[in-house]
Formats: C-alpha cells, structure tokens, sequence
C-alpha cells in the first residue's frame, strides 16, 4: 500500500510561495482567524475522537462483564 503526500516532498522554497499566496489572497487581517478556526476544528475531532474512545472502552468492559 503506497501512500503519496506531496507536501513531504516540498522545499522551503515552494513553503514560502504557498504562504505568499495564502496571504495575497486571504490578507493579513485574516489569517489568525482562520487558523483559530482551523485549532478549534482540530481541537472538536480531537475531543471526538476521545469521546468514541471512550464509549468503546465502556461497551467493551460491559461485554467483558457480561461474559464473566
């Protein structure tokens, strides 16, 4: 199974170019609001993420209790 991630690939040279047009067509003013939705969009998965955790370790001990 191959996977391909270009961004691994890039340079600081093509890093610079993308966030030159990321501000050129965002504008300054609007960056830090994108990127403090961008942490509370990572931030809600996470905390996701940990909830199914833990509903699946709870069913789990239940079915283990049942069995004993």
């Amino acid at each position: 199974m191959e996977t391909n991630f270009l961004f691994l690939n890039m340079g600081a040279p093509e890093i610079i170019i993308i966030a030159l047009v990321i501000l050129l067509i965002f504008g300054g003013k609007k960056i830090p609001e994108l990127m403090k939705g961008l942490g509370k969009g990572v931030r809600s998965f996470k905390d996701g993420i940990k909830d199914i955790d833990e509903e699946i370790s709870k069913d789990s001990d239940k079915d283990s209790d049942i069995k004993e």
